[in-house]
């Protein structure tokens, strides 16, 4: 990839606030052609619909590397065994996404945390006002639990499992919510190297 040109999109505006819109993702580098997936590209992708995303077309030029992550990501999110509710998990990665700046990760799981809890004014609040939103005792300590593995490995300590522990949360649900957070961490640095988020046609200005 060395070798391939930059792409730039001047006509673009990028949002400037979080928002549960959807948005669009505009990437830096060229994606790999739909029409040139290979069985090794899709197994990859894992999901074959994902072949429609900019994103992971451009992830698929290292299909191996592509597979690894979307099995972890669909175990983080979607594995219904045990450990937290979809809504949690989700609500952990917004909190990630929201602390480290990426709009377009902020917008795609806080969709996904007001879908399966019914909170989207407390989803919108934590976008609007950042980390340290009042979102009740629960939701709180996910989020500063994930702020601070946000921050850096080290600022997460025993204080943070504890609080955790205080809101009924078991081994299982720690770990999905520390999941949530790491797996983010390394996914809002990759997209936001990679390229910008757009606005939807309908709703660009």
């Amino acid at each position: 990839m060395s070798n391939t040109a930059v792409i730039t999109h001047p006509g673009n505006h990028e949002p400037t606030a979080f928002t549960q819109a959807q948005l669009e993702w505009l990437p830096w580098l060229p994606p790999l052609p739909e029409d040139e997936l290979t069985e090794r590209h899709y197994a990859g992708l894992v999901d074959a619909a994902r072949a429609k995303s900019p994103y992971f077309r451009l992830l698929a030029r290292d299909p191996d590397t592509l597979g690894a992550r979307t099995r972890t990501d669909k175990d983080i999110f979607y594995n219904p065994d045990a450990g937290l509710p979809r809504a949690e998990r989700e609500l952990s990665a917004t909190a990630t996404s929201r602390s480290n700046g990426c709009i377009y990760c902020a917008s795609v799981h806080a969709r996904f945390a007001s879908h399966f809890s019914h909170r989207e004014a407390d989803v919108q609040r934590l976008l609007d006002e950042g980390v340290r939103a009042d979102l009740g005792p629960r939701w709180n300590a996910i989020v500063e639990t994930s702020v601070a593995l946000t921050a850096t490995p080290t600022a997460l300590d025993g204080t943070h499992v504890e609080r955790l522990r205080a809101e009924g949360f078991d081994d299982f649900a720690i770990s999905d919510a520390l999941h949530g957070a790491a797996f983010f961490n390394w996914a809002n640095r990759l997209m936001l190297s990679l390229g910008e988020p757009q606005q939807q046609a309908a709703s660009a200005a």
